[in-house]
Order: structure tokens, then C-alpha cells, then sequence
């Protein structure tokens, strides 16, 4: 699928099908030539409502606003009608007074995004018959809006939408398959982008590391861990991002077993991953000034003879011990020894992403990101970014009381809090025990347990894995590197 820009008049462009926003309820707009049937047919243009008038090959949409979000979902809804036809092109204007690039960077993604389907486990598989859609600047009042700007507002978009679909095709894949092997294989081709290298780690190097953690999670597996360490390194990178993601390519609970209803889905909990993996991707194609490695701790946890066991102690790579009281939460240690490992990459911004704790998924929902760490700073600088996006996220506090809920009789820490309560708060908490002191003030830990896989449609997102924090911490590493060119 291409998308285009022209700056012809909309009525000029030759196309299957037309898309039109109805703004606000507002069918009276000029854009709207088909007020009586719409009306007529009970569409009212609210949030995300649509209408396709087939004799009249256009396709209306209702959006709240011009927000870059609403354009996002208004567009993804046309897709998602216009995908049941055989149309084959597609046109729309930009609706925008203020800044066009920024409402076509939102069609871009969200034609992206909406056209995403995953079908490699389907017997008959839906071909996508969209081939071209054109954005048309005739609407936008001002005359010296560029096509080069326009364009490169296209290849913006497309290209973090594509980095995001990239690592929803990585945790929807069937365990079976994508597990930490095939992990470091799709890793390694990453390399095929300029400037992109990646090192591979097998058990020897963890052992010769210390990562205590990491190696007892995999004991029960006959699939070898794998740490995949890769780097994205342009010449004269302003600072350096490093981003660690819990790889867990299936999670049964270990000796802990999850109850059936809980264990489906687990596939997802190598979201975070699989963001960091396809966050590399997004910002080298975008060619970003910045220093960025992807670290992802790949293993499973499985069940057997050799599993870990609660009550068995642990020594992390930074020499804590470790208590196991449960081996279900086994994320963190895996992440545990990972974020030790990225400390000795003296990054200028850490960051880690799990799909973490279900507390998460209680405190905030099913659709936002968890976001904890110790500087205030950081952490509104990345939340303002996400707004951008349309990823949404929330703050959850660290303190000292919980803290205390970490305490072992016989270790220096246990992997899981003694209370129920404030269980994603107690897990980021555990992860501050492998962050060295020089870093945590430049280290976030993004919990995506409830945006990562949701088991139904939702705005742009479909059933299954939905990329979480890739959009969000590209839009971020753009707007830094905007501010400081300034």
C-alpha cells in the first residue's frame, strides 16, 4: 500500500473512494454533499461512527476533533470499512488550518496501523486490495505548504506505523515458533539497516556474567536463553538511549502454574521485547541522531525437572540475592540481571518495557502504560511525548513504604511484595535494585501489561498485539531531537 501526496483539488484526484470527516457533528460543512441520506440513514457523525455510501463511492467519518488522534482514529475507521470493499484507491483531504504535516504524519500511521492484519494461521486469507491512497493539500489554506515537507510527514508516519505493526507480527506469532532462537534470527536482520549491529548471547556468557537471575528462569526450558544486544550507531549521536525488554516468549508460571485461563495469551510476554526491537528499527530508518541499543532478555518459562523453585535464592549479575517466593514473577528477574547489564553501557536515558504485573492492568486498564521511575522530569517529558502519539499512559508513585514489602528473611531482596496491593509499584521497585545509583535518575520503567495484547478491537488497534510503546518513545527520541536543534 503507497500513500501520496498531491496538490491537486480533491475533485481533480482520480480514486475508488473518498473519505470525508464530519468534524464535530457538523453535517451542514461544505465537505458534507450528502446531508439528506446521511441523515436519512440515522448517521449523526459522532466519534468514530461511520457510513459508506456505495453509489456515491465516499466513505463518512465521524471525529470529535482535529486533533492528530481523532484524524488517527477517524482514518483507521475508514480503512477498516473500506478494507470490506474491492476499491483499490483511496482520497482525503488534510482538514488542516494550523499544521498539515502533522494531520498527514496521523493519516499515514493510522492507514497503517487500520490496514494490519494477521492472517499467517488462517486457512483463507482476506488479500488487502487498497494499493494507493492520496492525501490532497487543496484544503489547506495556506500556499506554502511544500511537498517535501509533506512528504517526509508520510515517511514519518509510515515508518513508525511499520515499526509498530513489526513488533505486533513478533508477539502474535505462535509460541512454537517465535521463541528466544528465532528471536536472535529476527534481531540479526536488523543489521540489514544501516549502521545497525547485534551481538548475540548464549548461556556461557550468562554464566560467565553472574546472571543468576536471568539463567534460573530458563533452567526448565530445552530452548537456550539468549541475551540479544543490538545497536543502532550513527555517526555523531548527540546521546545514547538504551532500552531493555523482558523477552519472555511464553510464560506457563514455572512451578507457580498459572491457572488455563491465565496462561492463554502468554505468548504476549515478550511485548516489551519486541518494542525495543521494533523502537531500534523505527528511529535507525528514521536515521535519528541518537546512540540507541535494543538489550532483550529472551528465554521461557516452562516447567520441569530442572525448573527454579520458590524458596531457592538467587545471585543477580550485580551480586544481590534474590529469594524466590513465587516463580511466576519471573520477569523481573530476568529483567534484573538485563538492567545490569545496560547500566555498563552508561546510557544517557534507560529505559526498561514489560509486559510486568496484572496489578498493572487493575490500576490503570487494559490500554495504558504504566510509567515509574524517580525523576518527575523524565517522566513527564515522555508521558507529553505519548499524548502525541495517542499512547496512553499513566504515573504510579514510587515510596518507601513499599519498599519495605520487598524485605527476605534470608536474602537481600524477595521477587515478590508480601501484600497484594500495589503490586506494579513493589515490581518497579524490585527493578530499582539493579539500576546503579548514577543512572536512576535517567531510568523509566514503562509497564505494558494492559496495552500490549488485548483480546478484542480497539480505536486503531486490532484483536491481539498492539506494538504498545514503540509509537510513544519514537515520537519522544523526534520531539528531543526537534527541541535540541532548535
Amino acid at each position: 500500500m503507497k500513500i501520496e501526496i498531491s496538490n491537486k483539488k480533491i475533485s481533480e484526484v482520480a480514486a475508488d473512494i473518498k473519505i470525508v470527516f464530519v468534524v464535530n457533528k457538523d453535517l451542514d460543512h461544505k465537505s458534507v454533499e450528502d446531508k439528506e441520506t446521511l441523515e436519512f440513514l440515522g448517521f449523526k457523525g459522532e466519534g468514530e461512527e461511520a457510513c459508506l455510501l456505495a453509489d456515491k463511492k465516499t466513505v463518512y467519518v465521524g471525529i470529535d476533533s482535529l486533533d492528530a488522534d481523532e484524524i488517527r482514529l477517524g482514518a483507521s475507521k475508514a480503512i477498516n470499512v473500506i478494507k470490506s470493499t474491492t476499491a483499490k484507491s483511496i482520497k482525503i483531504g488534510t482538514y488542516s488550518d494550523d499544521c498539515p504535516g502533522v494531520n498527514i504524519k496521523a493519516m499515514s500511521e493510522a492507514f497503517i496501523l487500520g490496514s494490519y492484519s494477521y492472517q499467517n494461521y488462517k486457512s483463507k486469507k482476506k488479500p488487502l486490495n487498497i494499493e494507493t491512497i492520496t492525501i490532497c493539500t487543496d484544503d489547506y489554506s495556506r500556499p506554502d505548504v511544500s511537498m517535501q515537507s509533506a512528504q517526509k510527514a508520510i515517511k514519518v508516519g509510515t515508518t513508525i506505523a511499520e515499526a509498530t505493526n513489526f513488533s505486533k507480527n513478533l508477539v502474535n506469532e505462535i509460541p512454537y515458533e517465535m521463541h528466544s532462537l528465532k528471536l536472535e534470527e529476527i534481531a540479526k536482520s536488523l543489521e540489514s539497516i544501516p549502521n545497525v549491529t547485534c551481538k548475540a548471547y548464549g548461556k556461557e556468557f550468562l554464566e560467565e556474567q553472574g546472571m543468576g537471575a536471568f539463567l534460573a528462569v530458563n533452567r526448565a526450558s530445552h530452548i537456550p536463553p539468549r541475551l540479544l544486544h543490538v545497536v543502532y550507531k550513527p555517526s555523531n549521536a548527540k546521546e545514547k538511549f538504551v532500552y531493555v525488554g523482558k523477552g519472555l516468549t511464553y510464560d506457563t508460571g514455572g512451578l507457580s502454574l498459572k491457572p488455563g485461563d491465565y496462561m492463554v495469551s502468554m505468548k504476549s510476554d515478550m511485548g516489551g521485547g519486541a518494542a525495543v526491537l521494533g523502537i531500534l528499527k523505527g528511529a535507525a530508518e528514521l536515521e535519528l541522531p541518537y546512540e540507541i541499543h535494543a538489550i532483550v532478555g529472551a528465554t521461557e518459562n516452562a516447567i520441569g525437572p530442572e525448573a527454579y523453585k520458590p524458596d531457592d535464592v538467587l545471585t543477580a549479575k550485580n551480586g544481590t540475592t534474590i529469594e524466590v517466593r513465587n516463580t511466576d514473577a519471573e520477569g523481573r528477574l530476568v529483567l534484573a540481571d538485563c538492567l545490569a547489564y545496560a547500566c555498563e553501557q552508561k546510557p544517557d536515558y534507560l529505559i526498561d518495557m514489560a509486559t510486568l504485573t496484572g496489578a498493572c492492568v487493575v490500576a490503570l486498564g487494559d490500554y495504558t502504560t504504566g510509567v515509574m521511575g524517580h525523576s518527575s522530569e523524565l517522566k513527564h517529558s515522555l508521558m507529553k511525548s505519548a499524548n502525541k502519539s495517542g499512547e496512553l499512559t499513566g504515573t504510579l508513585p514510587f515510596n518507601r513504604y513499599l519498599k519495605k514489602l520487598l524485605k527476605s528473611s534470608i536474602a537481600d531482596v524477595s521477587n515478590i511484595s508480601s501484600s497484594r496491593y500495589g503490586g506494579a509499584i513493589t515490581a518497579g521497585m524490585f527493578l530499582d535494585n539493579f539500576v546503579e545509583d548514577e543512572y536512576k535518575d535517567k531510568w523509566l520503567h514503562l509497564d505494558i501489561a494492559g496495552p500490549a495484547y488485548v483480546e478484542k478491537d480497539w480505536g486503531y488497534n486490532q484483536c491481539g498485539a498492539s506494538g504498545a510503546g514503540v509509537r510513544m518513545n519514537l515520537y519522544w527520541m523526534i520531539e528531543k531531537s526537534k527541541e535540541e536543534d532548535k
